[in-house]
């Protein structure tokens, strides 16, 4: 995957040396590129922003550097990334939806956001996605770089080890992943379930589902309405027996 991330501070990214992302870069699983929006200013200054026309607090980034900037990478195969507060919630969905991607393009807003003209005009070469982390505001998009890619990159083939891990872990099926637990099997006064340590892999298979799905209505509820309709009867006598409502309309509810 090819990654294009243009910002006024690259030296935020540089976590993305780090760790599996840096490792995938390494081998080239992930081709990306952080560039300083400011290489694409022509004043002393290096100026990419202004006071925003209709008056108010703030600066807003002029069109000019990032038009430039954007006309270097951009072709009708890339997928440009806003991030923004009023952007489409990322979640592991949208991470599954990016790792399909051959090239993603991140423009970091500052100040009181970009000139909608750089985004309008770039819709009409390639597709745009505003992208948002949560209902919160930041000081700029590189933080929201960071989360997507570390969410994205994993995705990608070979990155990983163990690939079954992508399996089990929290959201990938809709729930929350079963608590876990290594040695010692003692831990002041604390054990492990027993039943992790009975070597009966299909008993140990369904008790991390049904702490799955416990730890999923307890924590996020809202997670086990969307997937309501997966649930066996097992699923939904281990959910009955905890004291859960487990009919169609009860969890909808």
């Amino acid at each position: 995957m090819r990654v294009d991330v243009f910002t006024i501070f690259p030296d935020y990214l540089a976590p993305l040396e780090l760790s599996l992302i840096g490792k995938a870069r390494g081998t080239g699983a992930l081709d990306l590129r952080a560039t300083d929006l400011r290489d694409f200013t022509h004043d002393v200054h290096r100026t990419v922003d202004d006071t925003p026309y209709g008056g108010g607090p703030g600066m807003v980034m002029r069109p000019e550097p990032w038009g430039q900037a954007l006309d270097t990478v951009l072709t009708p195969s890339s997928l440009l990334l806003v991030p923004s507060p009023a952007g489409r919630r990322f979640d592991q969905a949208m991470a599954h939806e990016l790792a399909l991607e051959e090239h993603l393009v991140f423009a970091c807003g500052r100040y009181e956001g970009i000139d909608q003209r750089v985004l309008s005009h770039a819709s009409g070469v390639c597709r745009v996605q505003e992208v948002s982390l949560g209902d919160y505001v930041l000081f700029g998009g590189e933080v929201a770089v960071l989360v997507v890619l570390e969410a994205v990159t994993r995705l990608l083939p070979g990155v990983l080890g163990n690939a079954d891990s992508l399996l089990e872990e929290s959201h990938a099926a809709g729930l929350l992943e079963a608590p876990m637990y290594t040695k010692p099997a003692e831990w002041r006064g604390h054990g492990v379930p027993e039943i992790l340590r009975s070597g009966d892999h299909a008993k140990i298979a369904r008790w991390r589902r049904d702490q799955a799905l416990l730890r999923t209505a307890q924590q996020r509820p809202d997670l086990l309405k969307q997937c309501y309709d997966t649930l066996d009867k097992r699923d939904l006598a281990t959910l009955s027996e905890a004291g859960f409502q487990v009919s169609a309309q009860d969890v909808a509810e």
